[in-house]
């Protein structure tokens, strides 16, 4: 088989769908859900040269390729640069408008929507722009709040080291540490955590997403003549569509607050059953879902809709070690998850095989692997500093598609929001195993978080991000969190587009009007119809902007005119990125 020809094609709607993709592949594909697989796939940017034309000396830049998280976006090869300072990006800038060129800032690239590239189609007149070598940390441990200033560059296991050494740290982060601190700013990412019932958040501490905790940034934009550097405060109105922009801005440095670290205690439970977990309100008891957010305020349900109870992890704060927990050590303590198993790999061939039906029994071994696994590491009860117990996915995990939700509701109707879901997930589920299809062979995972409360922000005037899936609602005070709502399943499993594209549906029409919102996750999968994710013409043109509507000047239109302003070129976007996010007629 030709590799290389064969991995060029986009996997994305704009070069083919998915589906013709995994059957044009064949067993090959099987690299794509596994990790560490990325190697040099064999390629060239069409006319390659040395450098790119006229590209700046002294700034190292090859053909490197390029993949993903999913591995369902591969580019055999793309010119990437590797600046070593924010002056160099400007530099990239540049020379990109004059060449008519585009530069996507690359982090390390967990992902799965085309925010960043869309496919073998991106490979020429595109420059990736590794941020690596931008890494750089300063800790001003001795003021209120404390806060930390980072290019963009480094990750978040070396951020939060470097807190956790000077006893800081956030409320809550993402469970991957591999991630860039500019991919997490990019895409809203967050943890789980709300303030438990009587907690008193400490000085510091946000409860949405990391966008929320900056201070201020300094992002490459237009000045009129030329790109260059320039440095937004968080109450300048400027800021708001770079604190959350989707790929839309290049932004090289940020200062974030940060509040003291907390030992937090980490205990894992499979003993409630899903129908007592995810009750209706009116039946919940006191193991319900809820209760645990109500009782401690961190928790995540991981949940497999064909074995036992799902693996229902809960975190609380706790000074000191409780005699039953571990201390740990070191973060990413679930080595067990971590790793691609023996069954996993099997049925992954089975999948490009067109055999999903042994999907109910490979999810019971999923949870039987976790529940032998929790026991034979030790890690049903974990302690430790917030970082050793926040982190727990590392790139070595089985890589697999997933969709992605955030509903905005108030704290009071959180059960209901989980419920609902569960009932109409598991129906779904249970009406296509009458049919003999499984389209869904992963898990469902429910976490949840504050909204970006400019009001936790240290700052007087400090502005809301307005393009973060946890941006407050427009009109709805009472709204004051989210219900991240996440689904996963090997891509190309056959019926996975017609089932996405019903779950959606059934999400967009359950969760609007009285009680709830929802909002898309930027880094996910969404807008789907049987051509594949991020198709849908109704999500992209209505139900996207609608969900950001709010006050004039202050809503989708003014976000995209200030981007379009900072990016007049448009350099720094692609084509799908020119679709989600047209130019402003005002520019």
């Amino acid at each position: 088989m030709d590799r290389r020809r064969t991995f060029a094609k986009p996997c994305v709607p704009w070069g083919g769908s998915r589906r013709q993709w995994l059957q044009g592949v064949g067993a090959a594909t099987v690299a794509a859900w596994l990790p560490n697989l990325g190697g040099d796939l064999g390629g060239a940017p069409a006319g390659r040269r040395d450098r790119p034309p006229a590209f700046p000396a002294g700034i190292p830049v090859q053909p490197q390729p390029f993949r993903n998280w999913s591995g369902e976006i591969r580019i055999p090869a793309v010119w990437t640069a590797m600046p070593r300072q924010a002056q160099e990006v400007v530099a990239i800038a540049n020379w990109a408008h004059g060449q008519g060129w585009r530069v996507r800032p690359l982090g390390r690239s967990h992902g799965w929507a085309p925010l960043l590239v869309t496919g073998g189609g991106c490979a020429s007149g595109y420059l990736l722009v590794d941020t690596r070598h931008l890494d750089r940390v300063t800790l001003q441990a001795d003021r209120l709040p404390a806060t930390v200033t980072a290019q963009t560059g480094v990750t978040l296991d070396a951020l939060l080291a470097q807190l956790e050494e000077a006893r800081l740290g956030f409320a809550a982060v993402p469970a991957p540490g591999d991630l860039s601190l500019g991919g997490a700013l990019a895409v809203d990412g967050h943890g789980t955590a709300l303030p438990a019932r009587g907690e008193t958040p400490l000085p510091g501490q946000t409860f949405g997403s990391l966008a929320n905790a900056v201070l201020s940034l300094t992002a490459v934009v237009w000045d009129g003549q030329r790109y260059a550097l320039r440095t937004f405060r968080r109450d300048e109105p400027g800021i708001q569509p770079l604190l959350v922009h989707a790929g839309r801005a290049f932004i090289t440095e940020a200062t974030l607050q940060v509040a003291a670290d907390q030992n937090l205690r980490c205990q894992s439970r499979m003993d409630i059953p899903a129908d007592e977990l995810f009750a209706p309100p009116g039946e919940a008891g006191p193991r319900a879902f809820g209760a645990w957010v109500e009782a401690c305020g961190r928790v995540e349900a991981i949940w497999f809709p064909f074995a036992g109870a799902p693996w229902l992890k809960v975190w609380s704060l706790a000074p000191l070690r409780p005699w039953s927990s571990r201390a740990l050590a070191e973060p990413y303590a679930y080595s067990f998850a971590n790793w691609v198993t023996p069954a996993q790999d099997q049925f992954v061939q089975e999948l490009v095989l067109g055999r999903p039906t042994g999907t109910p029994t490979f999810q019971v071994l999923e949870q039987g692997a976790v529940a032998a696994g929790l026991t034979v590491t030790d890690t049903w009860d974990l302690w430790g500093p917030a970082r050793r117990t926040l982190l727990y996915v590392k790139p070595s995990t089985l890589r697999q598609a997933e969709c992605g939700y955030a509903v905005l509701t108030s704290r009071s109707n959180i059960q209901r929001v989980v419920s609902e879901y569960y009932q109409a997930y598991a129906g779904l589920v249970a009406r296509y195993q009458s049919r003999g299809q499984f389209p869904m062979n992963g898990a469902v995972e429910i976490r949840v978080t504050g909204l970006d409360q400019a009001g936790e922000v240290l700052l007087p005037g400090a502005l809301e991000p307005q393009l973060s899936a946890l941006r407050p609602w427009p009109g709805r005070p009472d709204w004051d969190c989210a219900v991240w709502l996440d689904a996963l399943t090997c891509p190309g499993t056959p019926g996975e587009l017609v089932f996405k594209t019903e779950l959606e549906a059934w999400l967009l029409a359950n969760y609007t009007g009285a009680y709830a919102g929802v909002r898309v996750e930027w880094a996910k999968g969404w807008g789907y119809t049987e051509a594949g994710a991020w198709t849908s013409p109704g999500v992209l043109d209505r139900t996207i902007p609608d969900s950001f509507a709010g006050r004039p000047g202050d809503d989708w239109p003014a976000a995209l005119a200030a981007l379009d302003a900072t990016d007049p070129a448009r350099i720094f976007s692609n084509p799908f990125l020119d679709r989600l996010m047209p130019r402003s007629p005002a520019t």
